[in-house]
């Protein structure tokens, strides 16, 4: 346990002297592994072990089936991108929320939930809406803050509203059911689009000039908007409903696997945004280009953390945390606080899935000893994640958004968005204390036998 924990600490220290994660924990994960197969890291023994650990699990995530999915969802992202859809959901959001005081930053808000079922990325939510969203509320005079700080947290329900790249990754990690965790997902996102509804209201009730309210749109305006999502409802119902079976009648009989539903939404994206003219060869090559680098950027983290676990597991932490638990007897609502509270200081150093991929593999076996359910757990850590995606210092949003607007401070975004975490903090605690939430969708999907 105390090679795991100095090892864990080496990690830490690493990132922050800058060095990429995946690095930190390669290295670290690799000399670790040597120093418990040799009892020391130049012993050639445990050397040869762990170059033998590492080329094997380079191997094995390169010919894992379960991960082409994700690559699949980040294409899907990427060309619903291209289609426009964005600005379609924007469009509807803005029409039946736009005339109320901070009803275009509610909007927006909105649009970011409809946009993350259909994207599965917070970066790439937050990146899209910031260039569709800020200019409309710029020409009704709302504030830097709570333009910025609306689109930064709704970019964070990308990895929450399914499908969510994040959740797929979870999914293969702990050999969870990613369909489970799918509908898990989709009342706690409903939840944060909500809560950020109120955060708004909030924020414009303290500072009514922060977000005047814009033009009223007419009835015959708002059935105009709904008609033009059709392209968002058809891509949505094609991947979600295939994946629950609702194609699972005579003569269909059809019901995706995730690889399949994946597969089938970047095919349905790739149509929806061909047929619109958004891409050309040249377009459609960079967005290839795109995702590979996406999805090769993401399996180098993958395979870092899997090294770094394997030399966690080695070293027995996991069951070294039980043991200590059970010795001690210490309750299990504490225990769960107990690691909240360690996710939460680590979203202050880490991005998301740098975090989830370090933690996961200490903390599952542990939660689940307790007998927590492991979907109510990775719908919990990714609630948690979204936080750290909007809180100082690193907010991977925060910099996304500050790169793509240019003329508004990171200081500025993070105290707009601090009624949007505060936000988070409740939602949280209502998951965390009625687990009910989380559970009743997937409880209901395998009531009917999917």
């Amino acid at each position: 346990m105390t090679a795991a924990l100095i090892g864990f600490a080496i990690v830490l220290i690493l990132v922050l002297v800058r060095l990429p994660i995946v690095f930190a924990m390669g290295l670290v994960g690799t000399l670790g592994f040597a120093y418990e197969r040799g009892g020391s890291i130049f012993d050639e023994r445990g050397l040869k072990a762990a170059m033998s650990m590492v080329g094997r699990q380079i191997t094995d995530t390169a010919q894992d089936y379960g991960l082409s999915v994700v690559p699949l969802f980040i294409l899907m992202g990427l060309f619903v991108n291209k289609g426009g859809m964005a600005k379609e959901l924007y469009a509807v959001s803005n029409a039946f929320l736009g005339h109320m005081r901070g009803g275009i930053a509610m909007a927006t808000v909105a649009a970011c939930g409809g946009f993350s079922a259909i994207c599965g990325s917070s970066l790439a939510t937050a990146a899209t809406m910031s260039k569709v969203a800020m200019p409309e509320m710029r020409r009704y005079g709302y504030s830097d803050e709570l333009s910025t700080a609306s689109i930064a947290a709704g970019g964070t329900l990308g990895i929450l509203i399914p499908p969510s790249v994040i959740l797929v990754i979870y999914g293969l990690l702990t050999e969870t059911s990613i369909g489970k965790l799918f509908m898990a997902g989709i009342l706690p996102g409903a939840m944060g689009i909500l809560f950020y509804l109120f955060a708004v209201r909030w924020t414009v009730w303290r500072n009514p000039e922060s977000g005047p309210a814009g033009e009223r749109a007419g009835w015959g305006e708002r059935l105009l908007a709904l008609k033009s999502v059709w392209a968002v409802l058809l891509l949505f119902f094609l991947v979600i409903g295939g994946l629950y079976g609702a194609f699972d009648f005579e003569p269909l009989n059809l019901t995706f696997s995730p690889t399949e539903a994946a597969g089938m939404g970047a095919m349905g994206a790739f149509l929806i945004a061909l047929s619109r003219g958004g891409l050309s060869i040249a377009s459609t090559l960079e967005v290839l280009k795109e995702t590979t680098f996406t999805a090769a950027a993401l399996f180098s983290v993958l395979i870092g953390a899997q090294i770094f676990s394997n030399f966690i597991n080695l070293a027995g932490l996991p069951e070294a945390l039980i043991a200590m638990v059970t010795a001690y007897d210490v309750p299990n609502f504490m225990v769960i606080l107990m690691i909240l509270g360690i996710y939460i200081i680590l979203g202050c150093v880490f991005e998301s899935l740098s975090m989830l991929l370090l933690t996961v593999p200490i903390f599952f076996p542990l939660v689940v000893s307790l007998g927590y359910d492991p979907i109510w757990f990775g719908i919990v850590v990714v609630v948690v994640t979204e936080i750290s995606l909007i809180t100082p210092p690193v907010g991977l949003n925060v910099f996304i958004l500050k790169g793509v607007v240019g003329d508004v401070s990171t200081a500025t975004i993070f105290k707009g968005v601090t009624p949007f975490w505060i936000a988070d903090i409740f939602r949280l605690a209502l998951i965390v204390l009625i687990p009910w939430l989380v559970l009743v969708l997937p409880e209901q999907m395998g009531a009917m036998g999917h």
